[in-house]
């Protein structure tokens, strides 16, 4: 069950991007709910609200790190862990993918939802929160 949630926070992630890359320009922004969500495409190569942004590849390695930390924890120490641990750690594992897949392919993560009143980001980012 654990595989199934990180799968489709992955591809829920990869889609949306995949989605908003075709059909939104960078930089520009486009309300949804007028002065609450709009679609905005940004480019992030930073972490949390563009922090570090100077550093990429630190973020590939921490990533890296993390999943093979938290596939450990899922795989070898599952027994010790409950299920809300267990979902916490599948949400976590299949947002930081998501994010870490775009930092390999571009170069920068893809954030689009902008709330106006918090920084533009994205479903792993959500997913990474929750």
């Amino acid at each position: 069950m654990y595989y199934l949630i990180i799968l489709l926070i992955y591809l829920l992630d990869q889609f949306s991007k995949f989605y908003i890359l075709k059909v939104v320009q960078q930089g520009s922004s486009t309300p949804v709910i007028n002065n609450i969500l709009h679609i905005t495409l940004v480019q992030n190569t930073g972490a949390a609200f563009g922090m570090l942004k100077e550093h990429p590849s630190l973020f590939i390695v921490i990533a890296i790190i993390a999943v093979f930390l938290i596939v450990f924890f899922l795989l070898k120490k599952s027994h010790a862990l409950n299920t809300p641990e267990k979902i916490a750690l599948s949400f976590i594992l299949g947002g930081t993918l998501g994010n870490l897949t775009d930092r390999v392919r571009f170069g920068y993560v893809i954030d689009f939802i902008d709330l106006r009143v918090w920084p533009v980001f994205n479903i792993a980012d959500s997913f990474i929160t929750i």
